[in-house]
């Protein structure tokens, strides 16, 4: 079945997309999968179940109708049966196909809530490893399909496993409306002033929570390591907050680069001044999938990233990618950009990262049920 045979003609069927909640990246997700059924006979229906209703949330869902459960995080703990009764209430309410949830608690509430196949889409390694769901998965086998954000993803859920047939757990990108983020991105100069750095520096730039995962000492480290080859002035701006923030400053004092390692705070949208950035490094312990690399991408700025989890597959090319905890591949791999003729990177976010991309490759993997199902 194609997308043009479900525009024309045929009658109106919905797609219950559930998800845990629309806190950071996850209300972007619900909109990438709502526009998958743009320009088809298919309305789609999100429902959050956590999070309190908000008239921001249902625009950026790009949905034709949003549901806020508002359960609280202690709601859904153990069965959840209470958000298993209001799912299976949704679920019957109108003609739907299938059901697309996002993280394991979505798609255990979604097949003990309903008898709609279930697309379960993963953000995250390990949701596989407990035997317990692995027994859950395999039993509802028959109406499951899984889709992780990258092959790495994939694969770890392929090992977790091993008797499913490959086609039932495939990759599906996350990506990005690559016009929508271009136009929210202010200029260089206006980043800077905004971010309190000087416009004549040389800025490595990062974005994320500061946590052992993010490795952002390997950051600090890499960058002390290059600073005697890098412009004179050069800068580390760090975006984000965390409970290493203390241990962070601690270490860049240990190395004496504390007078240019910048701890910028959380800074809300913070994808709007990555123009400020000359490079951006991601130090992530098997990052997923690594969204803030496409949106520096489409920033047009230089990437380097750690070769493992995820990134690999955005950033695309060996001489941008150090080994995971290296240093000293860091700083090798800093020190030598200032040299190298810069290319612009806003093109270099590849169709599969696209909305359109991704709608090419949802709509081939055949996860559709007939409509005479």
């Amino acid at each position: 079945m194609t997308t043009s045979d479900l525009a024309h003609g045929e009658p109106e069927r919905w797609v219950l997309q559930f998800c845990h909640g629309y806190n950071g990246p996850f209300l972007d997700c619900a909109r990438q999968y709502a526009v998958l059924f743009k320009g088809t006979s298919y309305k789609v229906c999100t429902v959050y179940l956590t999070g309190k209703p908000s008239a921001e949330v249902e625009r950026g869902s790009a949905s034709d109708e949003v549901i806020f459960l508002d359960y609280s995080s202690a709601q859904v703990r153990g069965l959840k049966l209470g958000a298993i009764r209001d799912l299976r209430r949704i679920a019957t309410s109108r003609d739907f196909a299938l059901c697309i949830a996002h993280r394991f608690k979505p798609i255990y509430v979604a097949l003990l809530g309903s008898n709609l196949p279930v697309i379960g889409v993963h953000h995250a390694f390990g949701d596989y490893k407990r035997r317990s769901r692995q027994l859950f998965a395999n039993f509802f086998r028959k109406r499951l399909a899984l889709l992780g954000v990258s092959n790495a993803v994939r694969d770890d859920m392929r090992a977790c496993l091993p008797d499913w047939p490959a086609e039932r757990i495939e990759t599906l990108y996350n990506r990005i409306d690559v016009e929508a983020v271009q136009a929210e991105q202010v200029s260089r100069e206006v980043a800077r002033d905004h971010l309190a750095l000087p416009q004549d520096a040389w800025v490595v730039g990062n974005v994320g929570r500061l946590h052992p995962d993010k490795d952002q000492a390997t950051l600090i480290r890499g960058f002390a390591l290059a600073l005697p080859q890098l412009p004179a002035g050069s800068l580390l701006a760090i975006m984000g907050s965390g409970r290493l923030e203390a241990q962070l400053k601690a270490l860049a004092a240990e190395l004496g680069v504390s007078e240019v390692v910048c701890f910028l705070g959380q800074v809300p949208n913070g994808r709007r001044y990555f123009k400020a950035f000359d490079v951006f490094a991601l130090t992530s312990d098997h990052e997923p999938f690594g969204m803030v690399l496409l949106e520096a991408m489409a920033a047009g700025v230089p990437v380097l990233a750690t070769d493992c989890g995820g990134a690999p597959e955005v950033v695309g090319e060996p001489q941008a990618l150090f080994a995971l905890g290296d240093d000293a591949m860091l700083a090798s791999r800093l020190s030598a950009l200032p040299t190298t003729e810069r290319k612009g990177t806003e093109h270099a976010v590849k169709g599969c990262f696209t909305d359109t991309g991704a709608h090419a490759r949802f709509w081939s993997l055949g996860l559709m049920p007939s409509r005479k199902s």
